[in-house]
């Protein structure tokens, strides 16, 4: 049983260079936990005490976590996680 969780670019370079990894069905914020777990350094760029950082963006099955139970959310087996990094700028 495992979810399927997409990494950015940014964070490919800890975990080998994968796009893709597995994770054990769970909340968010524990399989945040497995992942560096795998892949050290990971979390400290996604979270900060237990919750995830303002700036990052995760969506289960392309559903915003923010609009659910935020790092709470638990995410079954079959499952899809994308972690996507907010993005600033532009011009007028």
């Amino acid at each position: 049983m495992s979810v399927k969780v997409r990494i950015p670019t940014p964070l490919q370079r800890l975990t080998e260079g994968k796009q893709e990894v597995e994770a054990t069905p769970g909340s968010i914020i524990a399989i945040v936990g497995e992942l560096d777990g795998r892949y050290p350094g990971i979390a400290e760029r996604i979270s900060d005490g237990g919750k995830i950082r303002r700036f990052v963006n995760i969506y289960v099955n392309e559903e915003d976590i923010r609009f659910l139970k935020a790092e709470e959310t638990v995410v079954k087996d079959g499952d899809e996680i994308s972690i996507v990094p907010a993005i600033a700028g532009g011009c007028f």
